[in-house]
């Protein structure tokens, strides 16, 4: 068997999407010997410092045990925009973006990454966060991203027939990334016929699988095997459906509702393995990125704004004798 690890996780701070809560994704990992696991959260970081914490609460016990620690990857599914995050048209297209998922290496990429992901917020939101090539390329620097799910623009171009921009995306990435850019496969098989489930996403990630094995080898890219785990355990898949009615605002009995296919779980290496038999790289390259990736530490002191002290105050250090923080801050802020 082909050791694995997870690298597409969301957790229920993909909100009203993810439903697994990041304790019990941990743990599960853990107890299937995995040797470290990502989270990747749509266009947000919000469960990193929950990671990390538990994780440094689990690796104490388990090196109590005499046992290797388990390894966080801070990550984020990012939307990046099909033109430039300025751009706000949305019938060309610009009230979202082709999914990418993007890990940090280290403390340094940890960086890049928050700056990624706020500049995403604050100056590429139209309808989600997006980031864009200009700022993709000027942070790029210590980070690993993998092309996503067939929402990202090199599947979502195969699907298209789009072949010429596909290799246009895959030749820019490598670019700007060179060997920490990976070609991202994904199997969701609906194999009970009783169930009610998006059967639709698994013969378009074969096309897209295909192809994306074929333009790999051609570039010299490696593959990875994902699961786009929105949830922990198979038997959570009917609640999940039951969130995504409450996102969507949708009756569960709604035959035009929005479907996933409910293979959305997050599988044991065995079950991985049994998927992706064929591909052995795919799984084995999930442990070369864990292996790029640095333990550091995200812990420090709170960051506090800067405020001049005001020439009529006196001094700085007059002022700090006479008057708190707390006092000068409502000095500041106050009209009384």
């Amino acid at each position: 068997m082909e050791d694995f690890i997870h690298l597409h996780v969301h957790t229920y701070y993909s909100i009203l999407d993810g439903q697994s809560p990041v304790e019990k994704l941990v743990d599960k990992a853990v107890a299937n010997g995995m040797r470290g696991m990502a989270i990747t959260d749509h266009g947000n970081m919000f469960g990193v410092k929950e990671l990390y914490n538990y994780c440094n609460k689990i690796n104490g016990k388990l090196k109590e045990q005499g046992k290797e620690p388990f390894k966080p990857i801070f990550g984020c599914e990012m939307y990046v925009a099909r033109r430039t995050k300025a751009d706000r048209v949305k019938e060309k297209g610009d009230a979202g973006g082709y999914h990418l998922i993007v890990l940090a290496k280290n403390y340094h990429g940890y960086k890049n990454l928050i700056k990624l992901v706020s500049r995403a917020w604050v100056d590429g939101f139209y309808s989600k966060p997006r980031t864009d090539r200009a700022d993709l390329e000027k942070y790029h620097e210590d980070l690993i991203v993998c092309s996503a799910c067939i929402a990202g623009e090199v599947p979502a171009k195969i699907l298209k027939g789009d072949i010429p921009g596909a290799r246009e995306a895959i030749e820019w990435y490598k670019s700007i990334f060179g060997d920490d850019y990976y070609l991202e496969l994904q199997r969701h098989e609906v194999k009970d016929p009783n169930q009610r489930a998006n059967r639709e996403t698994f013969p378009l990630q074969q096309r897209a699988n295909k192809e994306l094995i074929k333009l790999a080898k051609e570039y010299g890219i490696k593959v990875v095997c994902t699961n786009d785990c929105h949830f922990v355990d198979q038997e959570n898949a009917e609640a999940h459906d039951h969130l995504l009615c409450l996102s969507t605002g949708k009756e569960l009995n709604d035959p035009t509702r929005m479907l996933y296919s409910k293979q959305e779980w997050f599988k044991t290496r065995e079950e991985m393995n049994e998927i992706f038999a064929d591909v052995p790289e795919a799984l084995s390259n999930t442990l070369e990125i864990l292996d790029k990736v640095e333990t550091y530490s995200i812990d420090h002191s709170p960051i506090m704004p800067f405020f001049p002290i005001p020439k009529e105050f006196g001094t700085e250090e007059e002022t700090r004798k006479r008057i708190s923080p707390e006092e000068l801050f409502r000095e500041f802020t106050t009209d009384e």
